[in-house]
């Protein structure tokens, strides 16, 4: 599952996303799913969530 189809993500759901400010390092950042804040199906940079940490990011990998 990549982090790129809306429908493959759920709150609660471990993750790995690259915050914003991480963006030109690619240094990504592991966390709990909170919410989803992209209201489209798909997105080439990832889908934008929340974690329960406050963090938000584009979805690199979902980890199971």
């Amino acid at each position: 599952m990549d982090g790129n189809t809306r429908s493959n993500l759920r709150p609660g759901l471990k993750v790995r996303i690259v915050l914003k400010q991480d963006q030109a390092t690619g240094k990504l950042t592991d966390g709990v799913i909170q919410s989803i804040l992209t209201k489209s199906a798909t997105h080439p940079h990832g889908i934008k969530v929340r974690l329960t940490s406050g963090a938000v990011g584009r979805v690199q990998e979902i980890l199971e």
